[in-house]
């Protein structure tokens, strides 16, 4: 089973949602919004949506977004102020890599973005299927916003193999990183402690794993994908990238003729080691 499968709920869950701020996403937002070039009605496809904080303003800007995530938390989080508002978003609780209703939604999508730490979730084979399943999706011509920290030209230049971070008033996550060269693989081992005044100290364990990509690693995975590269920022504000900056911003465009134009791609189940 993939890791990513039993990690998504408890602290871990709650960690990841203080510490996202309202000008971060606010940031987030304007950059989908400029690089992805849809409008009102348009169809965007919010590929792991946690709990909405990019779905649900574009949906309240007038987009039609489906989500996915495979987090029954954070799905139902969606749907609740989803349906409070009446905006119009589709929460789909299931893994991206295995969700065999989305075989049937080829080329229905305008846009596709894919925000976080989890596009490094995959090996090269398994990498490269979930672009084919994104391009699936996508009609000729639609436009995918990709953003990571974990790529090589980010993370290399500063590995840290240990790290307190506070998140938030109360929590506070101790990071410990292996990294596997023959793998170009990051083994994250978590602890999370909550230490709220009053209550007992509550602290949960997780392990994770990142491949770790470099850029030129990725775009040809893309072009073989059916994509191809419009542009590369390092900051959220649109800068060039450079080596050592705080992530990568992608954004790609599907080709008229690509590995996902039209074509099912079988929605099969995969096992990590």
């Amino acid at each position: 089973m993939p890791w990513y499968q039993n990690f998504f709920h408890g602290l871990p869950q709650q960690a990841w949602r203080a510490a996202q701020t309202d000008d971060q996403t606010q940031l987030d937002l304007e950059l989908i919004v400029e690089s992805l070039e849809f409008g009102p009605g348009d169809a965007v496809f919010d590929i792991f949506c946690g709990y909405g904080r990019h779905a649900l303003p574009l949906a309240q800007m007038g987009a039609k977004v489906s989500g996915v995530d495979i987090s029954e938390e954070y799905i139902q989080a969606l749907k609740k102020e989803a349906n409070a508002h009446k905006w119009p978003v589709e929460g789909i609780l299931g893994d991206f890599m295995t969700i065999a209703a989305l075989e049937n939604r080829a080329g229905q999508f305008d846009a596709a973005y894919c925000l976080g730490n989890s596009f490094a979730f995959f090996p090269h084979t398994d990498m490269l299927r979930f672009m084919k399943r994104i391009a699936h999706l996508l009609r000729p011509g639609g436009r995918l916003l990709i953003q990571s920290s974990m790529v090589a030209e980010v993370v290399l230049p500063d590995f840290q193999e240990r790290n307190w971070m506070p998140i938030g008033n109360d929590i506070t996550v101790l990071v410990e990183n292996e990294y596997n060269p023959s793998e170009s693989r990051i083994d994250q081992h978590l602890i999370y402690i909550r230490t709220t005044p009053g209550e007992p100290i509550v602290s949960e364990q997780r392990t994770a794993q990142y491949y770790i990509y470099t850029i030129a690693e990725l775009c040809r995975l893309f072009t073989e994908a059916g994509f191809t590269v419009e542009d590369l920022y390092g900051t959220v504000d649109q800068q060039p990238f450079m080596v050592g900056d705080e992530g990568v911003w992608m954004v790609l465009e599907k080709g008229v003729s690509s590995a996902g134009s039209g074509v099912p791609i079988p929605f099969l189940s995969f096992i990590h080691e």
